[in-house]
């Protein structure tokens, strides 16, 4: 079993170390809903009246709502409150064990001792037996503050909650006192009680609709009057686990499929070696390009000397000849000549260059 909660039980200036455990399971046969036209299972979803949206658990807070005005409570609120933090079990009172009345009594838990030492926790067991007394408690469980009563049983000790007063319900129906039972009647009555008396043995009883309502499924089982448990769930719920099935397929990991030693090593191998021949693919159309570059590159290059030198020579042929002139109009031939002198020479070369030159001659009219 796994303790829900640990913690003392403090009694004068004794202390008990102790863990709590649930003392009771349920028998009962678990059900879920479903849809019957179609057997596909009911959910149940948290929507926001505000926004429409569904709502995760932890996006959600606690409220209060007076009627009139609603007050919000967060987590960090409700972790500050100092009853939060109490984790110890104080002993209030020990009382009569028949003063105790069963409608009070809820939930049992078993106590287990902790530490080095169990002694203080058997004294204390020992000391309610011989005393017939129930020990009165106090403590905080699940955020909730709690009265309950400490008892024994057989070599436990058990811890029981208990409702408060406050929890009761009042009534206001009762038999009418005008009632009347005679002597004979009592008499009769309490010798059949004293038929059906005897020492309680709960294990002589049982819960005779669990035990027909297993037969009942069971046989429905043997049949074969039964649907396949995944297709209850829909397709939604089919395209998610395809999902999560192709996801962990791809890369190897994942929780949807539980890889040997063996094939996580083949799956590895053939991934490295398709990522060696991805490499290879590309370190060679790299190369590839990067030799096309070079060429073109060099090419280009070669090119723009050639251009470069032809214009220096046209520039220089230009500024002689407009040096020579003195009027604006042998300025204008000269210019002309040097042109077309330079058009001649480039003969097939591009069109910039004589741009170029077209405008070298302009700014030279315009000085």
């Amino acid at each position: 079993m796994r303790a829900i909660w640990s913690g003392e039980i403090a009694f004068g200036l004794v202390n008990v170390p102790v863990k709590l455990y649930s003392a009771t399971k349920s028998h009962d046969v678990s059900f879920h809903q479903v849809h019957d036209d179609d057997n596909g299972r009911i959910r149940y979803e948290r929507h926001c009246e505000v926004c429409g949206r569904e709502v995760e658990y932890e996006d959600i807070a606690k409220a209060y709502d007076d009627g009139d005005k609603t007050v919000i409570l967060t987590d960090e609120e409700l972790d500050s409150l100092p009853a939060e933090d109490n984790d110890q079990i104080d002993v209030v009172q020990f009382v009569p064990n028949d003063q105790v009345d069963p409608i009070l009594l809820g939930t049992s838990y078993f106590l287990e001792p902790v530490g080095r030492s169990p002694k203080s926790y058997v004294l204390l067991r020992r000391t309610l037996e011989a005393t017939d007394r129930t020990a009165i408690v106090h403590f905080t469980l699940r955020s909730k503050t709690r009265l309950g009563v400490l008892r024994r049983h057989e070599d436990l000790l058990v811890l029981q909650t208990m409702r408060w007063p406050s929890d009761l319900k009042d009534v206001d129906f009762a038999p009418s006192k005008r009632t009347k039972v005679t002597d004979k009647e009592l008499r009769m009555s309490a010798a059949l009680v004293e038929q059906f008396s005897g020492d309680l043995e709960p294990d002589q009883y049982t819960d005779e609709y669990q035990e027909q309502l297993r037969t009942l499924i069971d046989e429905k089982l043997e049949q074969g009057d039964a649907i396949d448990t995944e297709e209850t769930f829909g397709k939604e719920r089919a395209e998610q686990e395809k999902k999560k099935s192709e996801g962990s397929d791809d890369d190897g990991s994942g929780g949807g499929k539980v890889l040997s030693l063996m094939d996580a090593l083949e799956r590895s191998l053939g991934k490295r070696r398709g990522d060696d021949s991805s490499a290879k693919s590309t370190s060679s159309t790299s190369t590839a390009t990067s030799t096309s570059a070079s060429t073109s590159s060099g090419s280009k290059k070669g090119s723009s000397k050639g251009g470069s030198a032809k214009k220096s020579g046209g520039k220089k042929g230009t500024s002689k000849k407009t040096g020579t002139s003195g009027t604006s109009g042998n300025s204008k031939k000269s210019t002309s000549k040097s042109s077309s002198t330079s058009g001649k020479k480039k003969g097939g070369a591009s069109k910039s260059g004589q741009k170029k030159s077209s405008s070298t001659s302009s700014k030279k009219k315009a000085s």
